[in-house]
């Protein structure tokens, strides 16, 4: 996980810095100059792709309906790791949002 600043953002995209998941895989993060990200935010309401999950001591959501593509340059800081058990839920999202 990464703060990332996200700005400039349009309409209701997520604003500002904030912690993101990395969901691309380390295959290709390795290779590109470019991670997927899921933006985190501890406001709003639990929709189908929000993922509840607690990080830092506080609740929140990975907005899986939000990912961007974001070059290493917005990649502020290393915040640390999501428990495996919500990088599971966040991947297992991600495949019911694209199934066809």
């Amino acid at each position: 996980m990464f703060l990332v600043s996200l700005d400039p953002t349009l309409g209701h995209e997520i604003k500002k810095a904030r912690p993101c998941v990395i969901v691309s895989p380390d295959e290709l993060n390795h290779r590109l100059s470019t991670f997927i990200v899921a933006p985190m935010t501890t406001g709003g309401h639990p929709y189908p792709f929000r993922l509840a999950c607690r990080f830092e001591g506080k609740d929140g959501f990975v907005v899986l309906d939000q990912l961007r593509t974001v070059d290493r340059g917005p990649l502020v800081k290393r915040l640390g790791r999501i428990t495996p058990v919500t990088l599971a839920k966040a991947l297992g999202g991600l495949r019911e949002m694209f199934a066809e």
